[in-house]
């Protein structure tokens, strides 16, 4: 079954990366997962300020504002798609994540299978 872990990062440092890992512990983690043939898909997002926010109201006009939401603490800064057995095996991928450490989490949210 395929997952989507959602990384957050609580703290983010001076280059806008996850302040509680290095980029060693991220090459690290990309080839373990890579090893161990579950790896679907991943990416690492670009900085905030390069974020655009798109919202419909009921008469279909849209609001577009550039950068980052105001109202979240935390920043989502990428994914990765996982395909194993079942949740508990996903969790335990998320547990080994770089972003789960410190005020990092990881948000793991099955993928959505209408074919069958």
């Amino acid at each position: 079954m395929k997952y989507m872990l959602l990384i957050h990062s609580g703290t983010i440092d001076a280059d806008g990366g996850a302040a509680e890992c290095t980029v060693e512990d991220w090459v690290a983690y990309d080839k373990e997962v890579k090893d161990a043939g579950i790896f679907v898909s991943g990416e690492s997002l670009a900085d905030m300020v390069t974020a655009t926010t798109v919202r419909v109201d009921p008469t279909g006009d849209r609001t577009v504002t550039d950068g980052p939401f105001a109202e979240t603490r935390e920043v989502l800064g990428g994914f990765y798609v996982i395909d194993v057995p079942d949740l508990d095996v996903a969790l335990d991928w998320a547990a080994r994540c770089p972003g789960a450490r410190g005020s990092g989490a990881i948000v793991v949210r099955p993928i959505a299978d209408f074919a069958g």
